[in-house]
């Protein structure tokens, strides 16, 4: 049986990103349509996304969604049907998907993301004729109410069907206070603990975990951390309390845009039996960057430069990485005393240290295929892409063991070393001291030439692909649909 899948995501590759979701929310419909899914994706019409459509048809409107007129379009995301929420007053804006120009989040992004996920209940109950889904899977916070719309709410369309939802990381929850509750269109049963109150105010996140028929998590390590106080945010009771709905289902990558033989952004192509031809790459990153040509390691950084990715952190252990011979060339942005500190550190190390603050998804591919390791101290990480791609490209990880993190680097310890399947190297908390220890153990290990090629190898025949992670989430589909009757 086809099923007919809504996901509503707040960005999705190649239309817009700020993140992982993203890259989640542009892959997952190919990954679907090979188990008999066919995934529709929802998107906001922000300016890049609008910008970036192709012939477009409006198919529904709302004279007031929220409040707000809306419009929707129906488009293609690749080979896959999309469809946009066109509604200017709320997303039309200079700026980011959340935030302003300089980085304020806007007041108003409850209403935003109210109204979207209120557009999405609506479409997956049928108020787009000829449209009717089996199935809404939302993503985060942003797409939070769509559970709640789909319970509790009287739908354009109608008909209720199940729901999933997706934690990308716990840690953006989209709280806000109890004032905006009215606003929301919501019957008043819905300011229930059992509903989107959350600690006296509407937890957006929050009312789609007690509100979904299932919750997953990009990894299945970080579906077993949230049910502790130190990852689950405040709401880890919720977790517990609907443990046997939770399932961790590692995300993939999308292979056919994440291959060194065939990426068009490397200055040279090249396989795991052709290795030698990273070389060329690493000569360009150096160039670049302005870094030292030598044979010494290059260590990479393509992350969010925060607290949560452990950045301030690696800040404090550059000096050690250069003075064992290191160099580093990082791409990022995010907090500002950490941007500052990086900067600091390059002007401390010329030619040791590079630094580009921003983001840029050509540079991320050749840092990735030139660099000899990719370093990634994430306190915690629910899943991470980042390592994958690393993985895939013969960059080898240096990661915590948190997460999805732990789920897909094995550590170069004796005995994985000894029975050769060994893929990076893990920390086991993120400290100065874990961390320079982690650094200096990819030193030694890149003086052993053929040790780290074998390191690489094992990376780049590993399978991250969405094959098992798309089976997995359609077999949870089927489930829900049968449990619905």
């Amino acid at each position: 049986m086809k099923l007919k899948v809504l996901s509503v995501a707040s960005e999705a590759a190649p239309l817009i990103k700020t993140g992982g979701l993203a890259d989640v929310a542009g892959a997952l419909p190919a990954a679907l349509a090979a188990q008999g899914v066919e995934v529709t994706t929802l998107v906001p019409g922000y300016p890049a996304v609008l910008a970036k459509l192709g012939k477009t048809k409006a198919v529904h409107k709302w004279d007031a969604l929220l409040g707000t007129p809306a419009r929707l379009l129906a488009g293609k995301l690749g080979a896959q049907p999309l469809l946009v929420l066109d509604a200017p007053a709320l997303f039309n804006r200079e700026g980011g998907p959340y935030a302003d120009a300089s980085g304020r989040d806007w007041d108003d992004n409850w209403r935003r993301f109210a109204a979207f996920a209120r557009a999405a209940a609506d479409i997956s109950g049928g108020a787009v004729k000829g449209g009717a889904f089996d199935l809404v899977h939302a993503h985060d916070w942003q797409a939070g109410l769509v559970p709640a719309y789909l319970k509790l709410a009287s739908l354009a369309g109608g008909r209720v069907v199940p729901s999933v939802i997706t934690i990308h990381n716990m840690a953006f929850q989209g709280y806000y206070p109890a004032e905006t509750f009215p606003h929301l269109g919501l019957p008043p049963e819905a300011w229930h603990v059992d509903a989107v109150e959350s600690y006296g105010g509407v937890g957006l996140l929050k009312a789609g975990m007690q509100l979904a028929d299932a919750i997953t998590t990009v990894s299945p390590t970080y579906a077993g951390e949230i049910r502790s106080v130190e990852f689950g945010m405040g709401l880890e009771g919720l977790i517990l309390a609907r443990s046997n709905r939770v399932h961790g289902i590692l995300n993939g990558i999308d292979a056919a845009e994440w291959s060194p033989a065939t990426d068009p952004h490397l200055a040279a192509r090249f396989t795991a039996t052709k290795l030698a031809a990273r070389g060329k790459n690493k000569r360009a990153i150096e160039k670049e960057f302005g870094l030292d040509r030598d044979d010494g390691p290059l260590f990479i950084v393509v992350s969010r430069l925060t607290w949560q990715k452990g950045m301030d952190v690696l800040v404090g252990v550059l000096d050690h990485l250069v003075g064992i011979g290191g160099r580093l060339a990082l791409l990022g942005s995010g907090d500002a005393e950490i941007e500052q500190a990086f900067h600091a550190a390059a002007a401390r190390h010329p030619g040791r240290v590079g630094v580009r603050i921003g983001y840029d998804e050509a540079l991320s591919h050749r840092l990735q295929g030139g660099g000899d390791a990719i370093l990634i101290p994430s306190r915690f990480e629910p899943c991470g892409l980042t390592q994958l791609y690393g993985l895939a490209y013969g960059c080898v990880p240096v990661v915590a063991r948190t997460g999805g993190l732990a789920d897909t680097v094995i550590d170069a310890n004796l005995a994985a070393l000894s029975a050769g399947v060994a893929t990076g190297i893990q920390m086991n908390a993120v400290t100065h001291n874990a961390l320079a220890m982690a650094v200096s153990r990819a030193v030694d290990l890149f003086a052993r030439p053929a040790a780290w090629r074998q390191l690489q190898k094992n990376g780049m025949k590993a399978d991250f692909s969405w094959g098992s992670s798309g089976a997995a989430y359609a077999a949870l589909y089927r489930q829900l649909i049968e449990e619905q009757g």
